[in-house]
């Protein structure tokens, strides 16, 4: 069993910090992966990173919801969707993005589509070379 962001992530990076063994990767190019990807075969199941998530993105890959219920004032990030977010990360760096979209109180989600872009992000996906291109002190504003 491994740990999933969901594409309720906007890029805090706490849980990056916490991870003993360092599988959370932001994703590169941000355009193609805007969240932080856990590998599934590095993961070991300590759930060190589900409390440092703001966001409450993170969940074990059995309790991903099919039906997230929507507090309201959250983002959701994918892409293809053209939304604008900006805040701060864990750092206090300024991140913005352009493929949020801001959810509705009571709006409900099934999470369970992310599951696979984690897998994805590591078999077919940039997977620990995106570390390459990782700034945690520069603005999360753009790919470099």
């Amino acid at each position: 069993m491994t740990h999933i962001i969901t594409s309720l992530c906007v890029r805090d990076r706490g849980c990056i910090e916490v991870c003993p063994v360092e599988c959370i990767v932001p994703g590169h190019p941000i355009a193609e992966w805007p969240w932080m990807y856990i590998d599934p075969d590095t993961c070991i199941d300590c759930g060190a990173c589900i409390p440092e998530c703001p966001f409450e993105a993170i969940f074990t890959e059995d309790e991903v919801p099919t039906a997230y219920t929507a507090k309201g004032d959250e983002y959701i990030s994918l892409v293809g969707l053209s939304g604008h977010f900006e805040g701060t990360n864990h750092f206090g760096k300024k991140v913005i993005l352009d493929t949020v979209r801001k959810l509705e109180a009571g709006e409900v989600l099934d999470l369970t589509v992310d599951i696979q872009p984690n897998y994805e992000f590591f078999k077919t996906g940039p997977g620990y070379s995106a570390n390459d291109h990782d700034d945690k002190d520069a603005p999360v504003d753009k790919d470099v």
